[in-house]
C-alpha cells in the first residue's frame, strides 16, 4: 500500500504562487509510479491538472494550467511536486495527489490511479 500526504495549500491572492509538496510512503516500487495532480472545487467533477512519468520523460497538463503551473518529483525522496504561479479564482480547489502505474493509457484518468492523499485546499482570492 502507498500512503500520499499532500502540503503547501492555502490563501493566496489572484496572481500569487503556492508549491505544492505530496510525499509518498510505503510500496515496495512507489517511486516507479506515475504522479498526477487532480483537483475538484464544489460541485464541480475532480479534474486532471498535470502527471509526470517516474523518469520524468512524459509531462502532461491540462490546458487551463499549463503554462502556467509546473509539475516535478524528486524520486529520491518520494516527492512529487506542483509549482503554481499566476493563479486565478478559477483555480480555487481541493488539490489531490495521486499515483498509478507508470505507464497509464491516459495519464488525465482518474482511473488510471491506484493511490490518493486526503488533498489540500487552496483558495484563491480575486
Amino acid at each position: 500500500q502507498v500512503q500520499l500526504v499532500e502540503s503547501g495549500g492555502g490563501l493566496v491572492q489572484a496572481g500569487g504562487s503556492l508549491r505544492l509538496s505530496c510525499e509518498a510512503s510505503g510500496g515496495r516500487t512507489s517511486s516507479t509510479y506515475v504522479m498526477g495532480w487532480f483537483r475538484q472545487a464544489p460541485g464541480k467533477e475532480r479534474e486532471f491538472v498535470a502527471s509526470i512519468s517516474w523518469s520524468a520523460v512524459t509531462i502532461v497538463y491540462a490546458d487551463s494550467v499549463k503554462g502556467r503551473f509546473t509539475i516535478s518529483r524528486d524520486n529520491a525522496k518520494n516527492t512529487v511536486y506542483l509549482q503554481m504561479n499566476s493563479l486565478k479564482s478559477e483555480d480555487t480547489a481541493v488539490y489531490y495527489c495521486a499515483a498509478g502505474r507508470n505507464r497509464p493509457y491516459d495519464y488525465r484518468g482518474v482511473k488510471e490511479y491506484d493511490y490518493w492523499g486526503q488533498g489540500t485546499q487552496v483558495t484563491v482570492s480575486s
